[in-house]
């Protein structure tokens, strides 16, 4: 998987600043431009970033893992919208302990698609999208409709 700086950033718990220092003196492994754009690596969820000549051993963690957002499609409710009027959302985002349903979902950052046939989720999802950013739920669906 691919992310830019600013999620780099993010997941290093380091400024964007510094990120961009490591990049332009070639520190971060796999690491290339396109555009005005660098495009890192993931190696097991973090950039890989080589040692530098001086100064203390670099200790890059991970903020605390925030909770993964599990995104899924309800396929019951689908069917029960066919015979309603006013359709009910049908995309659950989990994140925690927190369940918000919505009819759009924009995912900013990186993202993946789990299919477990043998070991679904607790609510019977065998597909389902997970991500560690940032999700904006949509729940009214007045503008999608002509």
């Amino acid at each position: 998987m691919f992310i830019g700086s600013t999620q780099a950033a993010q997941l290093m718990g380091i400024s964007v600043r510094r990120i961009r220092q490591l990049l332009s003196g070639g520190r971060i492994k796999g690491a290339f431009k396109v555009g005005r754009s660098w495009i890192i690596p993931l190696v097991e969820g973090m950039p890989q970033v080589s040692e530098g000549t001086r100064g203390p051993k670099a200790s890059w963690r991970r903020k605390k893992p925030s909770p993964v957002t599990i995104i899924h499609v309800n396929q019951q409710t689908i069917r029960q919208n066919q015979k309603q009027e006013k359709p009910a959302p049908v995309i659950s985002v989990k994140r925690g302990q927190s369940n918000t349903y919505g009819h759009e979902v924009e995912i900013h950052g990186p993202c993946r698609v789990v299919y477990r046939r043998d070991n679904p989720k607790p609510c019977g999802a065998r597909v389902w999208i997970e991500t560690l950013f940032g999700v904006k739920v949509i729940s009214d669906i007045s503008h999608t409709e002509s």
